[in-house]
């Protein structure tokens, strides 16, 4: 099962660093592993070049059938509570860091909305384990940082937020904006990416396109790390816009968020839940219905 598992997230990328880092696990590693799954089959899936990888005509074959296998087997944790479970069920939804309190609002809403018929309880995390949860089962429904490319999964967007440059307040003391040019001479800083969503990978290369190429890389799990190495004013970073967003708690006395007038980045959340449970009939069908009725107007920040 796990070398299927690494099979489907290697052809999904198709990229080995990049299933490696989904995968949470080394590249090396994970090519042996592949490796190994090649020999069992007596199949060659993959064709590796210096520049890229490609499915081989086996590998094509293989990836609807390794889906199959892994959605029939991820399903058994809730087949097997629907088939035991009470009246009233506990079921959980998760939420990554930073949700914006407008959207934990809609949450409290649908808490309450579905209370007779399920017991709704929050369950924190990346958005990268977020969606894994909802894939396999053990979480119902999720707000999770877009984009999400899965199949199995339906997505439904809920939230735009604009991002901001958190920049040494002192460096731009009086501006309300900055621009671009006004950044090259700082370091770009961010959380580490298994913090983040992928597409801040996106919002790194643009800024690199336009210039801005110091960087500065950092342990700390969460903004406040980021924070303190702008407050000494050498570095930037981005970050919500909005003054609501919970992001802001991290905010130092020598930072402050500023739009930037040529670059309007935004960090779309979705609520996303299986497919499958959510289909007529299904355990999960009347909790979804009343998610899509709360979260039907996306909002933005």
């Amino acid at each position: 099962m796990l070398h299927l598992r690494y099979f489907v997230a290697v052809a999904e990328e198709l990229n080995f660093s990049r299933a490696a880092r989904r995968l949470h696990m080394a590249t090396s590693p994970l090519s042996q592993r592949i490796k190994d799954l090649e020999r069992e089959l007596g199949q060659v899936l993959f064709e590796r070049t210096t520049h890229r990888v490609e499915l081989t005509p086996a590998g094509t074959a293989l990836l609807p059938m390794a889906r199959e296998v892994l959605d029939s087997v991820n399903s058994i944790p809730w087949r097997l509570s629907e088939a035991v479970r009470r009246c009233r069920t506990t079921e959980l939804i998760g939420i990554p860091a930073g949700v914006h309190p407008d959207l934990r609002e809609r949450v409290r809403l649908l808490e309450e909305d579905c209370d007779e018929v399920f017991e709704l309880r929050r369950w924190p995390g990346t958005s990268a384990d977020l969606v894994t949860g909802v894939r396999d089962g053990r979480l119902a429904l999720a707000l999770a940082r877009l984009p999400v490319a899965d199949p199995a999964l339906e997505v439904i967007q809920v939230m735009r937020e604009r991002l901001g440059a958190a920049v040494p307040a002192d460096r731009f003391a009086d501006r309300t904006s900055i621009t671009l040019d006004d950044l090259k001479d700082l370091s770009y800083t961010a959380t580490p990416y298994d913090a983040l969503p992928a597409y801040f990978e996106e919002i790194d290369a643009r800024l690199n396109h336009a210039g801005v190429k110091k960087r500065i890389r950092i342990k700390a799990a969460d903004f406040s790390g980021a924070a303190e190495v702008i407050s000494t004013g050498i570095a930037f970073s981005m970050t919500m816009l909005s003054e609501k967003s919970p992001m802001h708690r991290y905010r130092l006395d020598n930072v402050v968020v500023l739009p930037v007038e040529d670059f309007e980045p935004s960090l779309v959340t979705g609520l996303l839940f299986r497919r499958d449970r959510a289909a007529d009939g299904a355990d999960l069908a009347g909790l979804v219905s009343r998610a899509r009725a709360i979260f039907a107007d996306p909002m933005s920040a």
